[in-house]
């Protein structure tokens, strides 16, 4: 498990590597992409020995959400998040993205308000956008470190037209578990409101020492009829690129709306990336996802020391994901001139804090989950990029 060792992977048609010079100026040739969240290092053996026999099989024909891969998905919930899922309430999705669009489809109509709490992953406001469903921003209080939420001035935000909350936990971009009595209030939230919750928890395995995740389905119970929880094995494991992930539903009702909807659209998963995904869901890919955590520890460590040594500069600590938030705030500068610095003298591609609504601004997102060799090299480009505050 050597999380270390470099892999190449420009030119190899990565969305992380090979379209950051489009995207972000920066080019693959002496960059580093820390932007969006796949990982740098090979998945874990057990995943990579179930493609190997996929390919030694030589057979590729149709398959189905069959029992091994269920009951894979269940064990893993049970063992790792002390959460009793029935495989009969798992469905199949084409990846996070795709199933937040599917609930969109299902139960909102164009019009409809969709609330998020913001700062949050980009991706909600854009399906929302998409979709031509209308965003509701709620913004987060930033309190020192952490991000809190502030029901009251959430509730004075809505109109009555909203239909749905996408929820974020643990929080993308800063990291924050939230606590129990939280998870509770916002599902208490969406059922005084009529809405929706949908919660999004792809990455709830990357939980650091010292702290406890909790699923919203287990914090909040009551909440069932109203809870759509989305998982996936694609950052844990590093096989976004196969989208798929999980959609798990255990009131019937709602259920069966979605199944509904999957048939309608002929929607079904592909083989290999179910044998991949029941390989993870293992005692083997536990064992490599406690390695990669540890890993993803000292990554953080060296990340916070050494960038928060930048005057006005300040990482917040992570309770769990591998995306540091930056704050820049603090030296004045404006988000163009923050990004120019990383741009083009650090030569970095970072996520922009904008882009994750009200709240975001002065931040950037790095994604820590690389070698820690690029690690160093970008806390000493980040340090010179920014030498003349010191």
């Amino acid at each position: 498990m050597n999380f270390d060792q470099i892999v190449d992977r420009r030119g190899t048609n990565s969305t992380k590597w090979d379209k950051m010079e489009a995207l972000f100026g920066v080019s693959a040739s002496d960059g580093l992409a820390m932007w969006t969240a796949d990982s740098d290092y090979p998945t874990a053996p057990c995943v990579i020995d179930a493609i190997k026999h996929a390919a030694e099989h030589g057979v590729f024909g149709y398959s189905w959400e069959h029992p091994d891969y269920l009951n894979a998905v269940a064990w893993w919930m049970k063992t790792r998040h002390n959460w009793e899922v029935d495989p009969d309430w798992i469905l199949t999705s084409q990846g996070l993205g795709n199933a937040i669009a599917l609930c969109l489809d299902v139960w909102s109509e164009p019009g409809d308000g969709v609330v998020i709490f913001t700062p949050v992953y980009h991706e909600f406001a854009m399906k929302v956008g998409k979709n031509n469903r209308k965003v509701v921003e709620c913004p987060l209080a930033l309190n020192g470190d952490r991000y809190e939420l502030d029901l009251d001035d959430a509730q004075s935000r809505l109109t009555g037209n909203e239909k749905m909350i996408l929820w974020c936990s643990p929080q993308n971009p800063s990291g924050r578990i939230w606590t129990d009595e939280e998870l509770r209030a916002v599902a208490d939230f969406a059922r005084r409101n009529g809405l929706l919750l949908v919660s999004d928890e792809i990455h709830h395995d990357l939980i650091y020492p010292g702290n406890t995740f909790t699923p919203t389905a287990i914090a909040a119970p009551e909440a069932a009829s109203h809870l759509v929880t989305l998982t996936a094995a694609s950052k844990t494991f590093n096989i976004a690129g196969q989208r798929t992930g999980n959609m798990i539903i255990s009131d019937p009702t709602l259920r069966a709306a979605m199944k509904k909807r999957l048939s309608q659209l002929d929607y079904g998963p592909g083989m290999i990336a179910l044998s991949m995904i029941t390989a993870a869901y293992s005692p083997k890919g536990a064992e490599w996802v406690d390695a990669q955590v540890a890993h993803l520890q000292r990554n953080r460590t060296i990340f916070d020391e050494g960038i928060n040594t930048i005057p006005g500069v300040k990482s917040l600590p992570l309770q769990s994901t591998y995306l540091a938030w930056v704050d820049f705030s603090a030296t004045g500068m404006s988000h163009d001139e923050v990004i120019a610095r990383i741009r083009d003298s650090a030569r970095i591609a970072v996520s922009p804090g904008p882009g994750f609504g009200t709240g975001g601004e002065g931040f950037q997102r790095f994604n820590l989950a690389t070698q820690g060799a690029r690690v160093e090299e970008a806390v000493a480009r980040m340090q010179d990029a920014f030498r003349d505050l010191q």
